[in-house]
């Protein structure tokens, strides 16, 4: 149960933050970093959700999806360690369900749409631009979690992979949000090199 009593507790005044297990790093370390990347992820998902709400498939995976971020944001900034599974009080982990899950909505939501025949250029429909958006900033939250993983730091494999397969989700979405592709902005290769 989480409970927050006061908002501000000055502990951050010296640029240190506590981690989950109770360690303190830096603001800027690599670990912060990307669960930071996951919060802002969720705050542009929460954005993408006020222009999506007449594509209501989209928009209650969407509210799942928040919360499930704040399960990758858990995750993260709790590392791994040795035995934890068999404490009295295991960490929150993301499991493969939640990852089967994405994979499943985005089958759905492809079976709806052609092939495409160009890269999709950002925009269209406002929905469409705020969902890839979204699918930018999860990118970004990827990398973040890679670049976690390329210092030395263990992170669950789940929590990546739920990254790398909701930026599939947003994108598809957002194809979806385009009048099911119809009205994608396609790219134009060289088109305008002529000036």
């Amino acid at each position: 149960m989480v409970r927050l009593n006061r908002i501000y507790t000055r502990t951050g005044d010296d640029g240190s933050t506590g981690l989950g297990d109770g360690a303190r790093r830096s603001k800027a370390d690599a670990r912060v970093e990307a669960y930071g990347e996951v919060d802002e992820l969720n705050s542009f998902i929460g954005a993408a959700r006020l222009t999506s709400a007449h594509l209501p498939e989209i928009d209650r995976l969407l509210a799942i999806v928040q919360n499930d971020l704040f399960d990758v944001g858990a995750d993260l900034c709790r590392p791994p360690a040795e035995g934890e599974a068999q404490s009295a009080h295991p960490p929150l982990r993301v499991v493969a369900a939640q990852v089967d899950r994405l994979e499943r909505a985005i089958d759905a939501l492809n079976d709806r749409l052609a092939p495409l025949r160009s890269f999709v250029l950002p925009g269209g429909t406002a929905a469409a631009a705020h969902l890839h958006v979204a699918r930018v900033t999860c990118r970004r939250a990827e990398r973040a979690v890679v670049k976690l993983m390329e210092k030395g730091e263990a992170v669950g494999a789940p929590a990546l992979a739920y990254l790398n397969r909701l930026s599939d989700y947003l994108f598809v979405a957002a194809r979806i949000a385009n009048d099911e592709g119809r009205a994608d902005v396609l790219w134009t290769p060289g088109a305008h090199r002529d000036a």
